[in-house]
């Protein structure tokens, strides 16, 4: 396995977690990678501060612009973790050498655009090749996709079909946004601004799907301050449900819509009840329209991005990453009962940095380790469609708690 990108702040800390679980030299072999190995062996000394046999862990230097090297990589590779960001800039060429040599991959992109243009250039292929090839393996998008499968689980558990919509609600969050996000929203904004195409898929709310001509009942992405009575709160827009809810739905579409072709999933942020509530939901929802707006205009985004945004490659320090945390509520319905499958995502660390590497690395572990308790399917999927239950079994062994209570009534 190569986890592509180590010398990045985000890679860094992916290749932290797999040293700090798995060590060097046991059941998992793994590399680092990246274009520079005076900056690769800095990342291997630390590494070897916290196991002494990372000393050893084999490098390997490629450029993210140069084909022939990436297909070198993916060919000596038998699943590749990609941490370089923002995707639709630097991850269409590794992509495409992994499907040619059907090797395993997996990114943190949150960038609708890119997926679809994967989707469009290699699901094909990549299912004759067996390569699977897993995108949104962090905070974007695996608390939405595996907590909406454990709901389901739990549904058809308890009998009576699958939930015919899921909601899910973030009621808490806190940490800082990564730099490598930062960067991939401003790629997102750049992207659409120039092409109309972008945009139409931004609306979309089933873009992500692999017949784009499929409709569910799902309209456009929640917008302003609602009343939400199943969970009894006022909700206001999350800046990162755009591409959770198109995972979401792809996930169903590649169980064969096994969750129902009229499945429904919403995400939002909840405040709870009262005038309070209400105005904190207002202000989400007008900072969040505001900065849309501004991100719509050139001058303004890059301004933007120079100033307030993190960089790429920057972060917080390791107490604020431990300080961080997050909580996801999700409410199953099923239609003509009154009962709710109800579940809960919690993550201790950060969500952007800590929470997250946990998840991409334990995805690339996935991949590499379990490959006869996971879809031995190739194409262009998703966290749950791949992975399932078992990444479920492995993000709950790292202190990442997925709860359920099935069919408990309102």
């Amino acid at each position: 396995m190569l986890l592509w990108g180590a010398t990045g702040f985000t890679g860094a800390l992916v290749a932290e977690e797999l040293v700090t679980r798995y060590g060097v030299g046991r059941d998992l072999r793994w590399a680092i990678g990246g274009r520079s190995r005076d900056k690769l062996e800095i990342v291997r000394l630390g590494l070897a501060e916290i196991d002494p046999r990372a000393a050893d862990l084999p490098i390997v230097t490629g450029d993210a612009s140069d084909r022939e090297s990436l297909d070198r990589i993916a060919l000596s590779s038998s699943v590749v973790c990609s941490t370089v960001g923002p995707y639709a800039v630097h991850g269409r060429e590794l992509v495409a050498a992994c499907v040619e040599a059907g090797t395993d991959y997996c990114d943190l992109t949150g960038e609708p655009q890119f997926v679809r243009a994967m989707i469009d250039a290699h699901h094909a292929r990549a299912k004759d090749t067996g390569a699977r090839i897993v995108h949104c393996c962090g905070f974007d998008s695996i608390p939405s996709d595996l907590g909406t499968l454990v709901v389901q689980q739990a549904a058809k558990q308890a009998g009576g079909g699958p939930c015919h919509q899921v909601k899910c609600f973030v009621v808490k969050l806190s940490g800082a946004m990564s730099g490598g996000t930062a960067a991939s929203m401003v790629q997102v904004m750049e992207d659409a601004t120039r092409d109309p195409a972008v945009r139409r898929l931004l609306w979309d709310p089933y873009s992500l799907d692999p017949d784009r001509g499929e409709r569910g009942p799902d309209g456009p992405d929640p917008r302003g301050v609602a009343w939400d009575a199943d969970l009894g709160s006022w909700t206001a827009p999350f800046i990162m449900a755009s591409i959770n809810m198109r995972v979401v739905r792809r996930t169903n579409a590649l169980f064969g819509y096994a969750w129902g072709r009229d499945f429904g999933y919403r995400e939002t942020m909840a405040f709870g009840r009262g005038p309070g509530a209400w105005a904190k939901a207002a202000s989400v929802t007008t900072g969040t329209t505001l900065g849309m707006a501004g991100a719509a205009i050139g001058p303004l985004r890059r301004l933007a991005a120079r100033r307030f945004l993190p960089a790429s490659g920057q972060g917080p320090s390791r107490e604020q990453r431990e300080r961080g945390s997050f909580v996801m509520k999700l409410l199953g319905l099923r239609a003509g009962s009154d009962e709710k499958v109800r579940g809960t995502v919690i993550g201790k660390r950060d969500p952007g940095y800590g929470a997250t590497a946990t998840m991409l690395s334990e995805s690339a572990v996935c991949l590499a380790l379990d490959r006869d308790r996971i879809t031995t399917e190739g194409g262009v999927r998703t966290p749950a469609s791949t992975m399932g239950m078992r990444l479920v079994e492995r993000l709950r062994a790292t202190g990442m708690a997925f709860d359920v209570e099935p069919g408990k009534p309102t």
